[in-house]
């Protein structure tokens, strides 16, 4: 499905039970399916839902009939974050290799974005395998995350299963050269962090002529 096929919505309501079920009755009603759902700012009594929506027979309708209903005081089009942030790398792990990693990152993005391309970094600095392994897990539940780098000097355990995981779930996931099993379960690994930031960006963006199946399994 491209992004022309999605609908993005910016509905303003009263922050009232019953609110989000006649909205996705409306949706139901006009064919349509909701792809993605977020709650935006709360303000006294009214609050925001951003809606991105797929397969609207008719979106002016949709849009008239959302406006019309109980407790819904505003309905707007608004790019979807597919569009404005496009496809996101995320980076996890000790402060400074992430730092590097991001720094790599953020310059390849940058080079593909002047082209059209839409990509965003995530960071975050984390220790210790629990937090880890429910940072890695959580990647594969974030909206447009494509691919994961992990920076570190040793991951393993819990981490390890976890990578396993979100890589089946279509996550590609690149790791710093580092001590512990979490490289033997990654797609790639990459000793330079910066490099290693570059590389996920390129496994992701259209405008890149580089696939995983050409490194899945290599170290650099």
């Amino acid at each position: 499905m491209s992004d022309g096929e999605v609908l993005g919505l910016l509905v303003t309501t009263r922050d009232e039970p019953g609110v989000l079920y006649r909205i996705s009755e409306a949706i139901f009603k006009h064919g349509a399916n909701v792809t993605y759902i977020a709650g935006g700012a709360h303000r006294e009594q009214t609050a925001e839902l951003q809606l991105e929506v797929a397969g609207a027979r008719d979106e002016t309708r949709l849009v008239a009939e959302l406006q019309s209903l109980e407790g819904i005081t505003k309905v707007s089009r608004v790019p979807t974050f597919q569009r404005i942030y496009g496809k996101r790398v995320i980076v996890i792990g000790g402060g400074a290799q992430v730092g590097m990693v991001a720094q790599g990152a953020v310059s390849e993005a940058d080079r593909h974005n002047i082209r059209g391309e839409r990509i965003s970094v995530d960071t975050i600095p984390l220790v210790g395998e629990d937090q880890l392994a429910q940072a890695v897990r959580a990647v594969a539940r974030l909206h447009r995350a494509r691919a994961l780098v992990l920076a570190g000097a040793l991951m393993g355990g819990d981490i390890t299963n976890a990578v396993r995981e979100i890589r089946d779930a279509g996550i590609i996931v690149v790791c710093t050269s580092m001590a512990g099993s979490v490289p033997d379960a990654a797609d790639v690994v990459v000793s330079d962090p910066v490099e290693a930031g570059v590389m996920a960006v390129m496994l992701i963006a259209d405008t890149a002529s580089f696939s995983i199946e050409h490194v899945r399994g290599r170290r650099f």
